[in-house]
This record gives C-alpha cells, structure tokens and sequence, in this order.
C-alpha cells in the first residue's frame, strides 16, 4: 500500500518526536496503529467485495454459456428425435424371419406337379368360325444329288 522502508520509517520516528510531546506520544501512536488497521480493513473489504463481483460476473458468464450450450443441446435432441421420427423402420418388417422362411422354402421337398388347369391347345372354336383340320405332312422336297466330275477314263469310253 504504502512504500516505507526501514530508513523512511527512522526519519518519521525522529520527525514526531520533535513535533510531538514525549508524553502524549504513546496516545499518538495508539491512534495512528487504529487508523492503518481501519484502512488494512477497508482494503480488505473491498478486494473482497471486489473478488466478489468478479466471480459473480464470471459466474454469471458460466450460467449465460451453459444456458446456450443447454439450449443447444435441446436444439440437437429435438433434430435427433425427428430423424429417429422419420427413419423408423416398419415393425413389420424382420429381416431375420424373411431369410428363415426363404431357407425352409429352399430346403423343403419338390411339391409333386399335378395336373395344369391351363389348357395347352388354347380357346375351343366357336361354331361359327370354320374349323380347319390338318392334312397330312407335306414331304420335303427331294434333294438331288451332286454330280460327280467325270474322269478323264470315263470320257475315253
């Protein structure tokens, strides 16, 4: 606070014995020792009050920036629950059962094939749509056979 060292403390001494009455002295110096103790309170109060207001201020900071990361955090829970909301996978759907019931299908016996409902021959014909039988199979055409070269001894004969 104040900057006194050994020799600026001497000077003092000596300065208030020459000013001050020896018998008044120990009054003087019992008031002095109560006003630097008030003052050594009082700065003590208020770097207290001071210290005080900067953790409030510095708390109050802490609250405003843990209130935005909240409201962020609400912000990024609401977006989460939306795309939760929208990639719902249908219950119905189950992956596990749709590959066992292919496997069984594939490990199950042939059925046995009956009867086809389907007629091969097609539609019956009306009545009044002429009915063209078949005739007997065409005979392809012969196929003539290849002519030889003649030798030179065949043409000698």
């Amino acid at each position: 606070m104040f900057d006194f060292d050994v020799g600026k403390l001497l000077i003092f001494g000596i300065v208030a014995l020459a000013v001050i009455p020896p018998k008044d002295l120990p009054r003087v110096m019992r008031v002095v020792g109560q006003a630097l103790g008030r003052m050594r309170r009082m700065a003590s109060e208020f770097q207290g009050q001071f210290m005080d207001a900067m953790r409030e201020a510095d708390l109050d900071s802490v609250k405003k920036e843990l209130d935005s990361v909240k409201s962020d955090f609400d912000n990024v829970k609401k977006e989460l629950n939306s795309i939760e909301q929208s990639a719902k996978i249908d219950s119905s759907f189950d992956p596990a059962m749709a590959i066992h019931s292919e496997q069984s299908h594939a490990i199950e016996a042939p059925k046995e094939v009956s009867q086809s409902e389907v007629s091969l021959t097609g539609p019956k014909p009306d009545a009044a749509e002429p009915v063209v039988e078949a005739t007997a199979p065409v005979a392809p055409p012969p196929v003539a056979e290849p002519e030889t070269a003649a030798s030179p001894r065949d043409a000698a004969e």
